[in-house]
């Protein structure tokens, strides 16, 4: 089933099609307009140039008219070959489809909403027949019902004409034109954005996402740049000031470049409810004792990580280098990050 998009915007025109999956682009005199496109032929021949096949409008008020507008796109640089014309069906628009398709030129007989319709632009060679389902539904009418028996008559038949589903408002749509056996549906941006989505694919990707990350990412690259390593004969003032520009809660207090202990917010707080006030010239190491920290190396992986802090049910680890000097702290927030 071919994939078309429906769209005027030079973005999203880019966008889809960097992916690789549209057959083509459909477009209308009102998308045009709405884009605020000056010079139509002008646009018209630079899209051409960057998707593979373009449907683009042929009006006029008889068969000449039409078949005259087509002549004239061509003659300006249009591609036979990439170039469908929408003509709206009607007796002119038949008669002028017929003749083109005589010539080998590729049509689109479009506004179709009724099997009658759909019959005349089969006769008349229509490249593609293109009912236009979101509006038949917002009238209330069975559209998918019309499109069904569209598709079965062409078989039934053995009309060349591809039924393109048009008119798309919602992913639903597209999976309706899939179950129908359609040849053929276009799709505005907006909706194609929504066509991979699903909860449970979100929810598996996050899942394989995380696992990966834990098993490839080393604790090293967790560490924040404003890490506070300090001698243990830091003053208080020093060490809060510290802690708070490292947002981590935690200064690593460290001899000769080695951890002998951590000094927490909440050992502040503890300090506070024993003596009440503090001295904020005095040392760490003259109010308060000290143990070594639990430590990662460098180059642990996440799910290391993911385990100590499991098994430690402390809030901060100390990451040490292969030598074992103190890189700093990673919170247990960190590996969610």
């Amino acid at each position: 089933m071919e994939l078309y998009l429906d769209s005027a915007n030079p973005s999203e025109i880019s966008s889809a099609f960097k992916l690789g999956i549209f057959y083509g682009l459909t477009t209308t005199p009102t998308f045009l307009q709405r884009q605020g496109v000056a010079d139509v032929d002008a646009w018209l021949l630079e899209t051409a140039k960057t998707v593979p096949v373009i449907q683009v409008e042929a009006l006029g008020t008889s068969a000449d008219e039409i078949v005259a507008e087509a002549h004239r796109l061509l003659a300006l640089g249009m591609s036979r070959e990439t170039t469908v014309f929408k003509i709206p069906v009607s007796l002119h628009g038949v008669d002028a489809c017929a003749r083109l398709s005589k010539e080998g030129i590729m049509t689109n007989l479009h506004l179709i909403y009724t099997p009658q319709q759909a019959y005349m632009a089969m006769n008349s060679g229509a490249t593609y027949v293109c009912p236009l389902v979101g509006r038949l539904q917002d009238q209330g009418t069975d559209a998918l019902a019309l499109i069904d028996s569209i598709v079965a008559f062409k078989e039934r038949h053995g009309y060349a004409s591809k039924v393109m589903f048009s008119s798309v408002r919602h992913s639903e749509h597209v999976r309706n034109a899939m179950d129908l056996g359609v040849d053929a549906v276009t799709v505005p941006w907006s909706v194609c954005q929504q066509l991979p989505n699903n909860h449970l694919t979100t929810l598996g990707t996050a899942q394989f996402d995380e696992d990966h990350r834990r098993m490839t990412v080393r604790v090293e690259s967790l560490l924040r740049s404003n890490q506070a390593i300090l001698s243990p004969d830091t003053p208080l003032r020093e060490a809060l000031v510290a802690m708070t520009v490292s947002g981590l809660g935690a200064v690593v207090l460290a001899e000769q470049g080695r951890a002998v202990g951590l000094f927490t917010d909440g050992d502040l707080r503890r300090l506070i409810e024993q003596h009440g006030t503090l001295d904020v010239h005095a040392t760490l190491r003259s109010m308060h004792s000290f143990k070594v920290p639990h430590a990662l190396p460098a180059s642990a992986l996440l799910n290391e990580a993911f385990r100590a802090f499991a098994e430690t049910k402390v809030d901060q680890l100390l990451v040490e280098d292969a030598s074992g000097k103190a890189l700093g702290l990673i919170d247990i927030q960190d590996l969610s990050a």
